[in-house]
Parts: structure tokens; C-alpha cells; sequence
């Protein structure tokens, strides 16, 4: 399976790349993982409602390149966008979600995590699942590398292989 971790903003901590680095590699038995970073906008102070809204649609454009027009069961790929809002899975759902995909016949995963302003609704809307680590707010860069980790916890999972509880 080919899986896209598609996000705003550019990871400027060592420490991050070198987390998403490792999980890349252990990732690398199993699937083709791929981060693809666009670029965000600069968010003033105090924006309004009106900037705000601007500063989404400038990202969802950039983000929308990466996203096949038709997505979902019936075709090869899915869109899995990361909110607040979305379902709270276990790793264990996780991880038969992703393998139901496969057996429907989805080749393609694409996850999507916003800047620090969210995602655009014209983003959230194309999404195939809506999920949600948590209510509280994480640093979108600090996201990708509990995605990464998440990921490779579901596909320990579905091979049967140990990994930590």
C-alpha cells in the first residue's frame, strides 16, 4: 500500500525528522510512506475571521493538488483527515480499518493534517474519514510523528507481530 502523510508547514526540528525518518524505515517492510509538505501561510496576530478564512483556502488549494478528484471505495485511494471533531479510534481499529481498506481494494491512503489554523472545509469535505487522536491540540509537526508511529502500531497489528500495549 502506497500512504501519503500529506500536511502544512515544513518540520524544522532535528528531532521530529529524525523520529519520522526512523518510523519511515520500519514502515518500509510493509508499505510506501510518503510525506509531502506544503508550504503554510503566516498567521498575524489577532487575524479575523475573514484572514483566517483566507489563510485556510490559500492552503487547501496547495493541499487539494495532492488529492485525486474521486476517492474512496470504489476507487484506489482514501482521504483520512486528522480533527478534533473526527471519531477516536483504538490502535486495534485502527489497524482493521486500514486493513478492510486494503481488502476493499483501496491501494492508497491519503492522510491530511493541517496547519496550525486546522483544514479548510473544502479539504474536510472531500475527506473519506474524519479522525481524531484527541480533544486536546498537538503541534502539527509533533502529529505526523504520532501518525507515523500509529501506523506502523497498525501494521504490527495486522501482521500479527508483537509491539508494545
Amino acid at each position: 500500500m502506497k500512504i501519503d502523510i500529506l500536511c502544512v508547514g515544513k518540520i524544522k526540528e532535528k528531532f521530529y525528522r529524525e523520529a519520522l525518518a526512523e518510523y519511515s524505515k520500519r514502515l518500509s517492510r510493509y508499505c510506501t510512506l510518503n510525506i509531502i509538505e506544503v508550504a503554510d501561510e503566516k498567521t498575524p496576530d489577532n487575524a479575523s475571521e475573514t484572514v483566517v478564512e483566507q489563510i485556510l483556502a490559500k492552503e487547501a488549494e496547495r493541499l487539494s493538488k495532492y488529492i485525486p478528484e474521486s476517492t474512496g471505495v470504489g476507487t484506489d485511494t482514501y482521504v483520512i483527515t486528522l480533527e478534533i471533531k473526527g471519531k477516536r479510534l483504538t490502535s486495534e481499529a485502527l489497524a482493521s480499518h486500514i486493513e478492510s481498506l486494503g481488502i476493499d481494494g483501496i491501494s492508497h491512503l491519503i492522510f491530511i493534517i493541517g496547519g496550525s489554523l486546522g483544514l479548510h472545509n473544502s479539504i474536510t469535505s472531500r475527506s473519506n474519514f474524519k479522525l481524531s487522536f484527541s480533544d486536546m491540540t498537538f503541534p502539527h509537526q509533533l502529529m505526523r510523528v504520532i501518525l507515523s508511529e500509529q501506523i506502523y502500531r497498525s501494521y504490527r497489528i495486522i501482521n500479527n507481530e508483537p509491539y508494545h500495549k
